[in-house]
């Protein structure tokens, strides 16, 4: 099983590298990091909302990343596991 802190830097790095040129700078939401049923559910959202929580500056459908803590997998949410995290309290 792995650490939740080690599962955090996979998320961080894979949100790095899937970090588009056309997208404002990225990071994580780490106010919102969870776990449930063996995944870390890492939210992520522009810089600027995360120093403002100003919903005005939120980016939409930014699905979070799940690290499996049994396999090291890491991979962003879908559709069908939305109820994962919005199920959730913050």
């Amino acid at each position: 099983m792995m650490k939740q802190d080690d599962a955090l830097q996979l998320a961080v790095a894979f949100l790095a590298d899937s970090q588009r040129d056309d997208e404002p700078p990225l990071a994580i939401d780490m106010e919102r990091v969870r776990e449930h049923n063996g995944l870390l559910i890492v939210p992520y959202n522009s810089v600027q909302y995360l120093a403002s929580r100003d919903v005005r500056e939120q980016l939409l459908d930014c699905w979070p990343i799940l690290v499996d803590l049994e396999r090291g997998d890491v991979r962003f949410g879908t559709l069908e596991e939305r109820h994962l995290w919005r199920n959730l309290s913050n």
